[in-house]
């Protein structure tokens, strides 16, 4: 199989897009977005040259976490019979149960975290991100564990890898976009946070959907009929 095929396949052509949302909705959820200061001084140490690369190492740590959790998902999609009606019923209400607590509904799972505030520099910031992705999950899982459903709806360990890592981007862009210093990034982060409660609302709003679809099997269905439609087309080069 191309790359042009495993990028066309339908389940992944729809669930990138929903796993980049994912990411940006993590990045503006209570427990990460107020932090966002602190975990820059962490990586930079307060340097102001050290600020971009710090990030950018901090989001690789993080990234090759979920990306493993990606791989792992996706590779689950081809142990157990994932597609079964019984299972995608489960799956499904799991992703509604995410929704909800996006929504405030689920209180375990909607925790604001805050952070000590040592200076680790470069050297410690891939650690952090490590720490990041595995030591925040009562408050990055529900986004996290939707993407992972759909990780695991592909079937391979590739694809798996592929949603993973939209994911990641869909939280670190807004990361190295502020450690830039780009006016825009910083202005939308003050947006966001007057809007933050409007933003949950509409990431839960979001993922009962997906859940919903998913335990019906529409979102099957129509992954399928997407992947016969692709079927038809090359990817040109």
């Amino acid at each position: 199989m191309n790359p042009g095929d495993i990028v066309l396949s339908g389940s992944i052509l729809v669930a990138i897009p929903i796993a980049l949302l994912a990411g940006i909705i993590t990045f503006v959820s209570p427990c990460v977005l107020p932090l966002v200061p602190g975990y820059l001084g962490f990586v930079s140490a307060n340097v102001k040259s050290k600020v971009v690369l710090g990030t950018a190492f901090f989001v690789l740590g993080f990234s090759a976490v979920f990306v493993t959790l990606g791989v792992l998902a996706g590779s689950a999609g081809l142990v157990f019979w994932v597609r079964e009606p019984l299972v995608q019923l489960i799956l499904g209400l799991l992703v509604v149960l995410f929704g909800f607590a996006m929504l405030g509904s689920v209180g375990f799972m909607q925790r604001t975290i805050k952070l000590p505030t040592p200076k680790i520099g470069l050297a410690g910031a891939p650690l952090l991100g490590v720490v990041f992705a595995l030591g925040w999950t009562p408050c990055i899982g529900p986004t996290l564990s939707a993407v992972l459903v759909l990780a695991s709806d592909t079937g391979d360990p590739l694809r798996g890898a592929i949603l993973a890592s939209f994911y990641s981007l869909g939280i670190g862009i807004p990361f190295l976009l502020i450690a830039a210093g780009f006016g825009f990034a910083a202005r939308s982060v003050e947006f966001v946070k007057r809007h933050l409660r409007a933003i949950n609302i509409f990431g839960g709003v979001v993922l009962i959907l997906l859940g919903l679809l998913i335990a019906s099997g529409l979102w099957l269905q129509f992954t399928n009929w997407l992947g016969v439609i692709n079927s038809g087309f090359t990817l040109p080069l």
